[in-house]
């Protein structure tokens, strides 16, 4: 639970939060929905443009099957029922961006029903969010709004397929929300159906929260927050809503039904329009589509491609390598990030070392220079060799920080680093005996205070050997060798 939640509803303890989240994901075809124009983010404004994506009037849609593969897929993941015939509908609405003013969809016959995902809570419980539906459908265009006050329509954008993932309202926290979309977003990455990337908008989010009396027996009114880009940005508007939803409700203020959007640079929700009901769209079955039937053949063949899904990795990872549930969840966010660690480990290396090694310097590394983990000059490779390098007392810790630090500028190995610089760890126990017997009689004032009951002066001969040695010492041989000269 964030913080923020936290407070309000400890301030509120009768009260109850209830969020449902709607998720479209962008598919990652070659080609859109129903024509055959590029399905690419960023390309000159409308150059991937047909007279069907365009909507010109007599142009007839034809179903990209890969789209239909892909839901199936995702659907599969959830553990949702797949609908053995299934349809599209035109849902119909004005807007500059959408050149047929209608878009087609799935009204009430979607591919993919009744699933769930399992997220893990910050106790270590987890919890089931129940998917209520996922539905294939067409995106919009994009409206560019210029300094001069004009406004421009990219229709790249339009014909782009989308799943909609519809959640039940399951959800009672920010944190359970940002889990929720972490896990849903991890799982359409590892099946290649989706970059999910929220900066492009290929995973956007509206997020629907109710507050309530606990004791009530209703849902509370219902307001939806739109395309939301971050989950950081998601959890404060959650935050804020809650903790605007009680204030109104302690005031006896009424609520009403409204979309509103996240303003980041204030923090706040502000309102956008009033909430259309479902009959304002006007749903009819699409009727330049045919009936799409799926048949037991078609699931089983996808059920045989899906990859380890994230939440089984979690497990294993877990099991296998004896990792804690903070630091698998991390790993296998992403699948590159599951696919380094354990190209690393089996590289030969212990995997608890190769996990704190990728979570503490790796990621913020790459953070930093803004590479991801395919473009990191740090292979597993090069961090199974620098741990190995360390369990084998080559190198100290203290020295593996400035080989790693090396090995992420150059990209050379850590056994040539550390005999190019001579950085080979000072072992020997006949080499480090003179240096601290040396220290040891040329500070009788801070023996004195050792004996005396300060042991904080212990740290003090830890470095000045460490100084002396240029911090190339081994520390359990320092160790060994100060408590046989201080007693």
């Amino acid at each position: 639970m964030s913080a923020q939640t936290k407070d309000v509803l400890e301030k509120y303890p009768s009260y109850q939060a209830t969020i449902g989240i709607e998720v479209h994901v962008q598919l990652k075809t070659k080609s859109k929905i129903f024509c055959g124009c590029s399905n690419n983010f960023g390309d000159e404004p409308n150059s991937n443009i047909c007279q069907v994506c365009a909507g010109y009037p007599g142009t007839l849609p034809v179903l990209n099957k890969k789209v239909v593969d892909f839901a199936i897929m995702a659907g599969l993941a959830a553990d949702c029922t797949i609908t053995p015939k299934t349809d599209f509908a035109r849902k119909h609405y004005m807007y500059p961006d959408l050149p047929k003013n209608y878009q087609v969809t799935q009204d009430d016959n979607p591919i993919c029903q009744n699933g769930h995902i399992t997220i893990e809570l910050e106790d270590g419980s987890e919890k089931q969010i129940r998917i209520l539906r996922m539905h294939m459908e067409e995106d919009a265009g994009k409206n560019i709004h210029t300094t001069l006050g004009t406004s421009l329509v990219d229709l790249n954008r339009a014909g782009t397929p989308l799943l909609e993932i519809v959640s039940q309202p399951d959800i009672a926290t920010a944190q359970e929300a940002r889990a929720y979309l972490m896990r849903l977003r991890s799982i359409v990455q590892y099946l290649g159906i989706s970059d999910a990337d929220m900066e492009k908008g290929s995973f956007r989010a509206d997020v629907n929260v109710s507050v309530k009396k606990k004791e009530a027996t209703q849902l509370g009114t219902r307001v939806e927050v739109k395309n939301i880009n971050s989950f950081k940005y998601i959890g404060q508007a959650i935050d804020y809503e809650i903790e605007r939803h009680i204030t109104m409700l302690e005031t006896g203020e009424t609520m009403r039904m409204e979309t509103r959007l996240w303003d980041s640079k204030n923090n706040k929700t502000f309102f956008m329009r009033s909430k259309e009901e479902t009959a304002d769209y006007r749903y009819f079955t699409e009727p330049d589509l045919p009936l799409i039937v799926i048949d037991d053949a078609w699931i089983e063949n996808l059920r045989k491609q899906l990859p380890e899904l994230p939440h089984h990795k979690l497990a294993r990872f877990q099991k296998e390598y004896g990792l804690s549930g903070y630091e698998t969840a991390i790993l296998v966010d992403t699948q590159e990030r599951a696919d380094f660690f354990e190209a690393a480990a089996k590289a030969g290396a212990p995997a608890k070392p190769i996990a704190n090694w990728m979570l503490r310097n790796l990621l913020s590394f790459l953070n930093e220079s803004k590479l991801s983990l395919t473009e990191s000059p740090v292979t597993p490779h090069h961090l199974a060799a620098l741990v190995n390098e360390i369990e084998q007392g080559t190198i100290n810790n203290k020295i593996a920080q400035d080989v790693f630090a090396e090995m992420a500028a150059t990209g050379k190995m850590p056994a040539i680093i550390i005999e190019e610089k001579d950085l080979k760890q000072v072992g020997s126990s006949d080499e480090l005996e003179a240096i601290v017997k040396k220290i040891v009689e040329d500070n009788p004032d801070s023996v004195a205070k050792l004996k005396a009951g300060q042991d904080r002066v212990l740290g003090f001969f830890v470095g000045q050997v460490m100084k002396a040695t240029q911090g190339k010492a081994n520390p359990v041989v320092i160790n060994e060798l100060l408590k046989k000269y201080l007693g």
